[in-house]
């Protein structure tokens, strides 16, 4: 869980308007930031499925949104990718 610090400090860095909460930017850096959260959780407990699940669901309703993002407008995307080191 991301706490609202962090939350903040990452919406700061990925909105395009001061009152941006929603943009696909926005929601793809917040899943990956919760998602390497749950990565480094998963390394520490190995047996913990039912937190392995949700890292799974996590990563697929990312993948969904790099591909609208990608659709919509690759420029964006692109500039997304190298900003989150998502991709090599």
């Amino acid at each position: 869980m991301l706490s609202k610090q962090q939350k903040e400090k990452t919406i700061a860095n990925n909105r395009h308007k001061p009152e941006d909460t929603g943009s696909p930017e926005v929601q793809i850096a917040l899943l990956s930031e919760r998602i390497n959260s749950l990565t480094s959780h998963l390394i520490a407990h190995k047996r913990d499925f039912t937190s392995r699940v949700g890292l799974m669901k996590l990563v697929g309703r990312r993948k969904r949104l790099l591909a609208f993002l990608k659709k919509e407008d690759a420029s964006r995307y692109e500039k997304l990718i190298q900003k989150l080191r998502l991709r090599k």
